[in-house]
């Protein structure tokens, strides 16, 4: 290739061709097991100055573990790393650290009770020539972090007064303290809104030019194709492929994490509408953090039998606490006029509400939807215990045969009844919140992020079993942040902006930009 440029322009040119050629890490024929179960088997990586390498697999295909091992979390493995043409092998995080990588898990890292600053630099904060803590100093450079990511907070202020989208932002800072040239991301923007997410390719963006490897992990598709320079496809632990992102179409990609050929992202939604299962009327939630204004101002609405509505909002919209209000997650809330099944329903505890018909999913399975350190059948009858305690004593074989059941129905690969959730993967813990929910056997289903986190081919089943569920009469309120699957999956949807219902469109009538602009605060679109 020749370049009809001066020798300035040249240097510059011939630096990027050298930078997006280099490669500054390898990893080399890596096995792990856990417990005599292999995990990773044969497995590489090859990672170039400025480049975003994504790496894709469904739930359980070795992602993670991968990323550990690069991380210094996992020290016993087979294979080996190569940084810069040598042979290491990562101690511990902190000697990952020190040698320039640098991770943002997605199970944030943060301590609620210790403030913006301190948890920004725990375990590696800044002190002055005598030893003691220079807190100035300190405060300064997160200052200066925050403001390159567009956050206007105070460093003195406990994490735990932020909302979660906050508290990802101040985890990103926390990864970007220090200079470093390997930065893992998995799963960044799950709990982002669109203008946090642009704020962050935008870093993304500067870190490439900086010259900077970052390998992302995401089961976004659209987030894929925008940011991505190359792809490596995980399936079973075992390595499939690797490919410049433009020479892997999307259909291509997921053939190689599936192992099959997924033929429609969404399955065809036929819906009966049915008569009115969930009626609500000048419903009413406090604002959780205090303050004066409302998180839903007198919102009233319908769904019914066999039908899927959208609660589409941005960040601070309201459309969470609808959900958690409804399940009395916050109390009586004795203005509001509710009927389920024609019957009067008054909100007062998250217990009332399951005798009531009522089952929330979380939008956090680890926080508020799973007990980690139970098995998959404790999780799964969880929330129906009485039923199988008919006169007060456990019956074990009853419980089994349900958690057997759900288990068949779900599709939920797990080595037995009897494993701790906590090590399943993402895609399976979520069938088995999913699960516990089933099992109460709810007149109406309240979803919130059903498929945060969960890859391509366990979304599919996702949507089937909303489907299926529907089709037997069920209704869903439910709640996404990914823009298809709303349009996808809605039959009608309604939309929030700062706790007032500004449209309700019909599937017909819906699309991106109305609801992005209701979203926004214009009203009068449905019209259209």
């Amino acid at each position: 290739m020749v370049f009809h440029c001066d020798r300035f322009v040249y240097k510059i040119v011939q630096t990027m061709m050298e930078n997006s050629t280099q490669v500054i890490l390898s990893m080399r024929r890596i096995g792990k097991s856990f417990s005599g179960v292999t995990v990773l088997e044969n497995v590489c990586l090859d990672l170039y100055a400025g480049e975003v390498h994504i790496l894709a697999g469904e739930n359980g295909a070795g992602k993670s573990t991968l990323m550990k091992i690069l991380a210094g979390i996992h020290t016993e493995y087979e294979g080996e790393i190569l940084l810069h043409d040598r042979a290491v092998r990562f101690r511990s995080p902190q000697h990952a650290a020190q040698q320039g990588i640098s991770v943002i898990h997605q199970e944030m890292s943060l301590i609620g009770s210790l403030n913006v600053s301190d948890n920004i630099f725990l375990g590696r904060e800044l002190a002055g020539p005598a030893g003691w803590m220079d807190y100035r100093r300190q405060n300064q450079k997160t200052q200066k972090l925050l403001g390159e990511l567009g956050l206007e907070l105070d460093p003195a202020t406990p994490v735990g007064d932020f909302p979660v989208s906050v508290q990802q932002m101040i985890e990103i800072a926390k990864a970007l303290a220090f200079d470093a040239r390997i930065i893992i991301m998995d799963e960044p923007t799950s709990a982002l809104a669109e203008p946090e997410v642009k704020k962050l390719f935008a870093i993304i963006d500067n870190l490439k030019a900086r010259g900077c490897a970052i390998v992302y992990i995401t089961h976004k598709m659209e987030e894929i194709y925008e940011i991505a320079d190359r792809i490596t496809v995980l399936r079973d632990g075992r390595y499939i492929g690797t490919a410049p992102a433009e020479e892997l179409p999307q259909s291509k990609m997921v053939e190689w994490m599936i192992g099959r050929e997924l033929t429609e992202q969404f399955p065809l939604r036929q819906s009966e509408i049915g008569p009115c299962k969930l009626h609500v009327r000048s419903l009413s939630i406090p604002d959780p953090a205090g303050t004066p204004r409302l998180a839903a101002d007198r919102l009233s609405f319908e769904v019914h039998a066999g039908e899927i509505v959208g609660l589409a909002g941005l960040q601070g919209s309201g459309n969470s606490e609808v959900l958690h209000g409804l399940f009395g997650d916050f109390g009586p809330l004795p203005e509001a006029q509710i009927q389920i099944n024609d019957s009067e329903y008054m909100i007062d505890t998250p217990g009332h509400a399951i005798r009531s018909g009522l089952a929330l999913l979380t939008n956090d399975r680890k926080e508020n939807g799973l007990v980690l350190g139970m098995n998959v059948l404790q999780n799964t009858t969880l929330a129906s215990l009485k039923k199988f305690s008919p006169s007060g004593w456990l019956r074990p074989s009853d419980e089994i045969a349900a958690a057997q059941r759900q288990a068949k129905k779900l599709s939920l690969r797990a080595a037995g009844l009897e494993v701790e959730v906590q090590t399943l993967s993402g895609g399976n813990q979520q069938k088995v919140v999913l699960a516990k929910w089933l099992e109460t056997q709810p007149q109406v289903l309240l979803l919130d992020e059903p498929t945060r986190g969960v890859d391509v081919g366990a979304k599919h089943e996702i949507y089937k079993l909303m489907n299926d569920l529907t089709a037997q009469g069920m209704a869903i309120l439910l709640i996404t942040s990914e823009m298809p699957e709303l349009l996808a999956m809605s039959d009608r949807i309604l939309v929030l902006h700062r706790g007032r219902l500004t449209a309700a469109f019909t599937r017909q009538q819906a699309t991106q930009e109305k609801i992005l602009r209701a979203a926004m605060g214009e009203t009068g679109l449905a019209e259209e």
